[in-house]
């Protein structure tokens, strides 16, 4: 199984999958349990007293101190004080990892102490009493001072934000700032490492702040104005003249920090929300919740507003929400017809330096719409064939929209271009290929984090998770290696490899669940294999989670054999793995770490969808016609029959009335209408049809087919193939970016290629 050749064997065997094999009753079914709680009872209520007791007596004992890879309730009390001291923004684990001990660290120096990131008695003693207050002591620093104010005492704009040490997102905006005022050229990863440092202390000297490499208001508002001077030109000797926004540091999610983006939810966000569906930017409801739409409508808003633009509300942005000379969004023409089609308004072309004359709109609605071939072959705008139009008012919209530009006069770049073909209907643009990935890898999934990141999993030919983000650069090489001993399996010693299939991220992207294949090491004598039954007993294998700020391993479930595909459920509280040799879908309790429940489902479950909405979870049985329907409120099963031959992956459109299977047995992609399980249509894309994705809007469904080396790009309202590309060899998972219209293509035959749709 270790050879690439091991690939197209156990690909193929898939394809052979069929009902033609029994469907074994469930009491003929051998459903291994998980049995190592009634063994570990006794050494469970030793671990309960012992936390009784030092919850009791104290923690004083220098004997006693914690360090890295320590996982016991003193380290989850350490974590709850270091969270309340303002030091640590991760969830309470109980296990002391890299970004536990960069917390002890940092409060270490903050407080005098020897930064070792060991906790004993003296640290403790400090954070007990530092963990009262709301907000932690700063490292002190020294005023921003300029030539024209050389005695300006210290301000609330030269608070620390952020500095060496820090691993988050906000340190990933500070450098994508610097990368494109031109300071940084390393890798966008979200370590505020020696490079980061250099990079910022090199900006502040050129904008005349005091280069000590910490990124204050100060710092940020300067790096926010989207004016700051090239790294190559000459520094000068007086600061831009900021001056930073009042702002109230009670309303933001972090005491350090005066930044918001997505994933915050609190009175701040709601109070942006309200401001910008104001302005024009959002047109979703106000919720409080910093989610993918208001993200895209503050990217808009920093465009319109000459800001540097990361979707992450920073001093400058909300200087600007705040004030009263808000641009607003271009506007749009607004139907009669609610129902009709309404072209999205972060399409509408947009071109501060050139203005397109507006002669009468009359006359180019008339022009588009008698002869839409001709303006297609004379200026480029749209594919050779007429949009196809759902209802009369459509076409209305479609020419209104349109005719605000005037297709008589040339177009001068191809920026302009592009943004007029986006008023085209999305399913009528044309694929284009942006990027190809390559280097050590062999995915068998991509995944978007729905946060800018993507991880491609590389199973056991590489045995490692890459991670990218949305410029295309590698962040991060994660080894899928683990002692899992650390995380509570006392019985397996030392260091294991896993093999990556899938991933699935929390509704925040704050953690990446990853299936393993198998396990590699001592103890694993079993291994299942893509032909298997539980009678076999197979090895069982694990679930990774991944913390995508430190983009490191924090813990491990131990779930059935041969797990493929994972899913978390939208309340966060589960996460759904279908098990291909032990033929049952795990639940995990994400609260606690473990598996909590067995379902067993019939032979080889794989794709998992799942409807927020009821609270359902549909599994594509590959070894059937059919798609079980899990209702997670109590587990009980509910079956949509005779869908198809050999059901592999599932898609659920964002209405929850449709639901898309890949039947692996018939070569065909199946639309399912919801609730009732209705079999609606059946359609053929191309050889093999594996991995799909719908985009945000559920308009397009996007297929790899593995057999043609091709992917096929379906128009969802009358399951039309409108576009089909040659990819690399075997195209296997895929995956949508929503804010950059992106589709991510794995190939297993070792790269991943990225296209503009």
């Amino acid at each position: 199984m270790d050879t690439l050749a091991y690939l197209h064997l156990a690909e193929n065997y898939e394809t052979s999958v069929n009902s033609e094999q029994e469907n074994l009753a469930d009491s003929d079914l051998c459903y291994p349990e998980l049995n190592w709680l009634p063994e570990k009872r006794g050494a469970l209520m030793l671990f309960i007293s012992c936390a009784f007791g030092i919850s009791s007596f104290g923690w004083t004992n220098p004997a006693q101190a914690l360090k890295k890879g320590e996982k016991n309730p003193q380290v989850a009390s350490l974590q709850q004080k270091l969270q309340a001291a303002g030091y640590f923004k991760q969830a309470v684990t109980g296990y002391f990892g890299s970004v536990t001990e960069a917390a002890v660290i940092k409060f270490q120096k903050a407080n005098g102490l020897k930064a070792d990131g060991v906790v004993g008695s003296q640290t403790l003693t400090a954070l007990e009493s530092a963990s009262g207050t709301s907000t932690p002591p700063l490292i002190p620093t020294k005023p921003s001072v300029t030539k024209t104010t050389p005695k300006k005492s210290p301000t609330p704009s030269s608070s620390v934000v952020l500095q060496r040490g820090d691993l988050s997102y906000e340190v990933m905006s500070i450098q994508r700032k610097l990368e494109v005022a031109g300071y940084f050229d390393q890798p966008i990863t979200g370590d505020f490492n020696a490079a980061t440092e250099a990079a910022v202390i090199k900006f502040q000297k050129a904008h005349g702040l005091v280069g000590n490499g910490i990124v204050d208001n100060r710092t940020l508002t300067a790096m926010e104005l989207g004016k700051t001077q090239q790294a190559a030109a000459p520094s000068q000797s007086t600061t831009p003249a900021v001056v930073n926004p009042p702002v109230s540091s009670s309303k933001l999610r972090s005491p350090h920090t005066s930044l918001l983006r997505r994933g915050d939810v609190s009175a701040e966000v709601k109070f942006i929300q309200q401001q910008l569906q104001t302005s024009g930017y959002l047109e979703q409801s106000i919720t409080g919740s910093f989610d993918t739409a208001t993200e895209i409508a503050v990217l808009k808003f920093q465009k319109a507003h000459g800001l540097i633009a990361d979707g992450i509300v920073g001093p400058k942005t909300l200087a600007i929400i705040k004030s009263k000379s808000i641009k607003s969004a271009s506007p749009t023409s607004q139907p009669a017809n609610q129902n009709s089609v309404v072209p999205d308004k972060s399409k509408q072309l947009k071109n501060s330096t050139q203005k397109p004359t507006k002669p009468s709109p009359k006359a180019n609605a008339i022009k588009f719409a008698s002869n839409p071939t001709q303006a297609t072959k004379e200026n480029s705008l749209v594919p050779n064939q007429p949009p196809q139009l759902e209802n009369p008012n459509q076409e209305k919209i479609l020419v209104a929209s349109v005719s605000e530009y005037d297709f008589t006069q040339p177009l001068e770049n191809s920026a302009q271009k592009d943004n007029i073909q986006k008023t085209a209907p999305s399913h009528s643009r044309k694929m284009t290929l942006k990027k190809t990935i390559a280097g050590k890898i062999s995915p068998k999934s991509v995944v978007h984090s729905g946060n800018g990141l993507f991880f491609a999993q590389n199973m056991m030919y590489n045995h490692t998770i890459t991670v990218y983000n949305r410029e295309h650069k590698l962040v991060k090489v994660i080894p899928d290696k683990v002692d899992l001993s650390k995380f509570g399996y006392a019985k397996f010693k030392g260091n294991y490899q896993g093999a990556p299939v899938e991933a699935s991220f929390s509704q925040d992207g704050k953690y990446a669940w990853i299936s393993n294949y198998q396990m590699y090491g001592a103890g694993f004598n079993n291994p299942g294999s893509d032909k298997c039954n539980p009678s076999q007993k197979t090895d069982k294998s694990f679930l990774y989670r991944i913390n995508t700020d430190s983009l490191e391993i924090d813990h491990v479930v131990q779930v059935g054999s041969v797990p493929k595909f994972v899913a978390t459920a939208n309340d966060e509280g589960l996460v759904l793995v279908s098990n291909w040799c032990s033929w049952d879908l795990s639940v995990v309790d994400t609260a606690k770490n473990k598996e909590i429940k067995k379902i067993p489902l019939g032979p080889y479950p794989r794709g998992i969808a799942i409807d927020a909405a009821t609270n359902q979870a549909y599994v594509a049985v590959m070894g059937s016609y059919d798609i079980a329907k899990v209702d997670l409120t109590n587990f009980s099963v509910k079956w949509l029959k005779n869908i198809g031959n050999a059901p592999r992956h599932l898609n659920i459109d964002p209405t929850g009335n449709y639901l898309y299977a890949s039947l692996n047995g018939e070569g065909k992609i199946a639309k399912i209408q919801l609730p009732q399980g209705k079999l609606v249509d059946k359609i053929s894309t191309g050889n093999a049809p594996r991995s799909m994705v719908l985009s945000d809007d559920g308009q397009r469904l996007y297929v790899v087919n593995y057999g043609d080396n091709t992917i096929s790009k379906i128009r969802t309202n009358d399951m039309k193939v409108v576009q089909k590309i040659t990819v690399g060899a075997n195209p296997i998972g895929i995956t949508y970016d929503p804010q950059t219209r992106e589709v991510w293509v794995a190939c297993y035959s070792g790269n991943i290629m990225v296209f503009q749709d």
